[in-house]
Parts: structure tokens; sequence; C-alpha cells
């Protein structure tokens, strides 16, 4: 069962059951539609895999299955994969 957590994991926005914002991988990682698109170009910081628009699950299901409320936030940022490492 999708997990649905309730946050994006770069800049804590909230995304709710039924956000149209809820971007994830594969491994359920989640991020919000401006980070995916601004900040990680489509890749999930975590597995380098890419982000899709997470499905909505339908009203009458979340109360037999509902998300998750655990948040989930990456304490050193997202800065994408290709950025790592650099210095000036």
């Amino acid at each position: 069962m999708l997990e649905l957590r309730p946050n994006c994991e770069c800049c804590d926005k909230d995304l709710p059951p039924d956000s149209t914002e809820a971007r994830i991988c594969t491994y359920e990682c989640t991020f919000c539609a401006d980070c995916v698109d601004g900040v990680l170009k489509g890749v999930c910081p975590n597995c380098g895999g890419n982000l899709v628009a997470r499905p909505i699950r339908p009203a009458a299901m979340l109360a037999k299955n509902p998300a998750s409320t655990k948040r989930v936030l990456k304490a050193e940022g997202c800065a994408p994969k290709a950025a790592e490492g650099r210095t000036r």
C-alpha cells in the first residue's frame, strides 16, 4: 500500500492525500512539484530515480487505508546530486 507521505522532503510543504502537487519515486520519497521542477530537475536526491505525480487515493478508501502522518524532511537539504561535492 502506497504510504502517501504528508509533506515535501525538501521544503516541508504540506501535501495532503488529494494533492496534485505531490511527486514520488519508486521508494515513495515525496516532494512537491516546485522542488521537483526547480531544485531537483525531476531526479530523486535519495535514489537517483525519476519523480512522477503521486496517485490520489479516493476519499472513500482513505477511511480504510489512511495516509501517513509521519513527516520526512532531509536535514541536509535537497541539492541535486550533480551539485553535491562542488566547491567554489
